[in-house]
């Protein structure tokens, strides 16, 4: 069997403009009170990675990790209740849907948890079924990104796994497990950094380059 782990933010579904805002504010809950300075530059990181840089910077004690993480996910169910969605990147969806006639199974691999994914795919459109989210990985309480692809590794032995992103960070986790690293250029980063990175294949997005990525998709 072949799969697909399809990075969430900036891939599938466009960057949230104030998507550091709520790193921010689920800090301030599970601290009581305001705090200053936010962290920049969070794209291709995991929840578990920005919240303990967020912690250290602010000099906050570790163990307001995971309560900081319990309101990041409560803030994002309101956003998600109240209306507030995200937009699916150019083709993704019809992405999707293409990537499983050809026999792929699709997966998630995101640094969100499993209930953060779901908000933002759903809100933004895709039908929940698309993806198989028992293999699905969420890194919501690691480290790097590069843990969850060491775990798909692991869940599927030599079977064939493509990571499709839109950060060097994906080309990084994706290498750490011996996986091919597809990138799109959807999210923060142009097509001239994402051909710097290890990416067998860079296209603009998910329209232009659709015929491309099945193609590449077949070949392997």
């Amino acid at each position: 069997m072949n799969y697909i782990l399809w990075d969430v933010d900036g891939t599938l579904v466009r960057n949230g403009k104030d998507a550091g805002n709520l790193y921010h504010t689920a800090l301030e809950r599970a601290v009581g009170r305001e705090i200053d300075n936010r962290l920049p530059n969070t794209h291709g990181k995991t929840d578990g990675q920005i919240i303990t840089e967020s912690l250290e910077a602010h000099g906050l004690d570790a163990s307001l990790h995971g309560l900081a993480l319990e309101h990041l996910d409560e803030l994002s169910r309101e956003r998600h209740v109240a209306g507030n969605h995200r937009e699916p990147c150019p083709g993704a969806i019809d992405a999707v849907i293409a990537a499983s006639a050809l026999g792929f199974t699709n997966g998630l691999l995101t640094g969100n948890s499993a209930a953060r994914a779901r908000y933002k795919v759903t809100g933004a459109g895709f039908d929940a079924e698309l993806f198989d989210w028992n293999f699905s990985f969420f890194g919501d309480r690691d480290p790097v990104r590069s843990a969850l692809t060491l775990r798909a590794r692991a869940a599927v032995g030599e079977a064939r796994v493509v990571i499709i992103g839109d950060t060097p960070n994906d080309g990084v986790a994706a290498q750490a497990a011996g996986m091919e690293f597809f990138a799109v250029a959807t999210g923060a980063f142009t097509t001239e950094t994402l051909r710097e990175t290890n990416a067998a294949l860079v296209v603009d997005d998910l329209v232009t380059g659709l015929d491309e990525l099945l193609s590449a998709l077949t070949r392997g």
